[in-house]
This record gives C-alpha cells, sequence and structure tokens, in this order.
C-alpha cells in the first residue's frame, strides 16, 4: 500500500487553503492529491486545530483575567469595566440542501453568523458559530447561545461591582459593549438610539464605539489573514463551520505571538446591521446613565471628546 500522508504536509495543506482561499482543485493541483482527499484532510484537520487550540487560546477567563481585560480596554478605549466588545459576522456560505431560506440573510447572501467576543486586543474570548443567515445578532444569536445564557445566569465568573475612579458611589458592575442590535442590560451596555441626542449622551455614544470598534477590526484582521472567508467558503456546512472555527482558533494563536503593537486610531468601519427593536432593562437603563454622568464629570471626561463628536 502507499505511503498515507504525513500529518506535517496535512497541515501545510489545509493552512494553505485558509489563508488563501483557493479551490480544492487548486490544492489538488499544487499538492498533486486527489480533490476528495482534500476536502478529507481540511476537514479532519480544522477539527484537531479547534479541539488542540481552543482550550488553550480561548478559554474562559478567570476574574483575574477579567480585570486584566478591563485595565487594557480603559487604557486603549477610555471605557471602564469593559470586559469585552460582541458583535456577529456573516460568513458567507453555499446555500445548504433542502435549507429554504433559513441561511439567506438580509444581505440577500447565503451565510451563517459568528457570533464573537472580542477583547482590546482583538482576541476572541468566546465565539459561537453556526447560526442562520436569517437570525439576528440579538435575539436567535446571543440570546441562545452559551455565552448568553452565561450572562444572564451570572456564570461567567466577573469580578465584583466596583466603583469608577475618583467616585465613592454607585458600584458599577463590570460590562460588555454591543451595537443596537442587542438589548440593554446589567452587564451589557449598548448606544443612545434615539435622534436629537443631549450632548452627554452623544459622548457616551463615542466613547461606547470607542470600545465596540475592537471586535470588528478583529473581524477585519481574522478576514485578511484567514482569506478564505473574503468568498463564500465552497464547503458542505458542518465542514465550512469547522473551518471558520479553525481560524478563530488560529487568530488567537497568531496575535498572543506576533504581539499587539498597533496604533491607535479614531476612525472605524462598521456595518449599519438592521435595527430590531429591543428592549432593554430598568437596572441597564440606569447604569447606562451613571457611565454617561461619569464620562461627563472632571474625573472620567477626556479633552479631546467634545472635539470628537
Amino acid at each position: 500500500m502507499r505511503d498515507s500522508i504525513p500529518p506535517a504536509e496535512r497541515l501545510i495543506i489545509t493552512l494553505r487553503y485558509l489563508a488563501t482561499g483557493q479551490s480544492l482543485i487548486s490544492l489538488h493541483y499544487t499538492f498533486l492529491i486527489g480533490k476528495s482527499t482534500a476536502s478529507v484532510i481540511v476537514k479532519e484537520t480544522c477539527i484537531a486545530i479547534w479541539h488542540v487550540l481552543h482550550a488553550a487560546v480561548m478559554a474562559q477567563p478567570n476574574k483575574e483575567e477579567w480585570l486584566k481585560i478591563a485595565d487594557t480596554s480603559q487604557q486603549t478605549c477610555n471605557f471602564l469595566n469593559c470586559v469585552g466588545a460582541i458583535d456577529g459576522k456573516h460568513i458567507r456560505v453555499l446555500k445548504p440542501m433542502r435549507s429554504g431560506s433559513q441561511f439567506f440573510n438580509y444581505k440577500k447572501y447565503f451565510s451563517v453568523v459568528l457570533f464573537a467576543v472580542c477583547d482590546a486586543n482583538y482576541c476572541f474570548r468566546y465565539i459561537d458559530m453556526g447560526s442562520y443567515g436569517s437570525s439576528s445578532d440579538s435575539d436567535s444569536v446571543f440570546g441562545h447561545s452559551d455565552f448568553g445564557q452565561m450572562l444572564i445566569t451570572n456564570a461567567l465568573d466577573l469580578p465584583g461591582n466596583t466603583t469608577l475612579p475618583g467616585t465613592t458611589y454607585p458600584s458599577m458592575p463590570f460590562v460588555f459593549v454591543g451595537d443596537e442590535a442587542f438589548a440593554l442590560g446589567e452587564h451589557l451596555m449598548r448606544p443612545y438610539s434615539s435622534c436629537g441626542l443631549s450632548i452627554a449622551r452623544r459622548v457616551f455614544n463615542f466613547r461606547l464605539t470607542r470600545a465596540r470598534r475592537v471586535v470588528e477590526c478583529a473581524f477585519d484582521i481574522l478576514s485578511n489573514k484567514w482569506r478564505v472567508l473574503h468568498s463564500p467558503i465552497h464547503l458542505k456546512l458542518e465542514t465550512a463551520i469547522s473551518a471558520v472555527k479553525a481560524a478563530c482558533a488560529l487568530h488567537n494563536f497568531v496575535r498572543q505571538r506576533d504581539g499587539f503593537n498597533f496604533e491607535d486610531s479614531l476612525s472605524h468601519s462598521m456595518e449599519s446591521p438592521i435595527r430590531n427593536g429591543v428592549r432593554g432593562t430598568t437596572r441597564g437603563a440606569a447604569i447606562r446613565d451613571h457611565f454617561t454622568a461619569y464620562f461627563m464629570s472632571p474625573q472620567g471626561e477626556l479633552p479631546w471628546h467634545m472635539q470628537a463628536i
């Protein structure tokens, strides 16, 4: 019998596919292997990459790690008690058989949703992959994800409430930031969404946008590093999901070894999702108002934020 393809070559083939997005036929000619063989190798190796790496590069943080994430967010994004930014990204796929319109999104193509939680160093702390493209970020993806359930039930091991610097009251929780597609909650901040906002609310929206943009930048870095995400993934749905999960794990692996050297910028590129009517909580509204008041106070204001808005 002929020799089997060694693990090192399997890894090279898979990395080539993820990094370039070239077709399986191209891999067939480049590595002189069968097309079906290339398909099996990509599938099995992506599963192996996720299985080996995700516990090492995407483990759930403990209280000390959450505090480090919040400290980095304060230094780079000027948003206090922020432990991550959340958002969803549509990943183009071929229409799965007998799926109807379940994967057809509002952008008029077939996709699955990659929901992610990202820190200020553009590393993913949690991902949920595989929801229907027709789903919204808030109701069908975040609300039904393991992360959403853990956040609601306080199972994320977040640090206890703390007062903001220069204040003695009230005690503020640690929060995640998202866009208007998410519902306001005790541990989830979203921007004010009405027209004719006051100066204070515009400042809050600006500060929240600075913190939230890191997840958008992480998606861009992910797509440009692993260019298989630049075009529809020509794989079966289960294999496409495994490929995206492997790319996310490799993204963190590379980021943690390349270092986090980047120039800060106030500009950001964010898609405008369809805004769904989501109802927040009274407690979340009160916390957002406290953040707004703090950002306008001498202790929390930035000397340049009035020019920025």
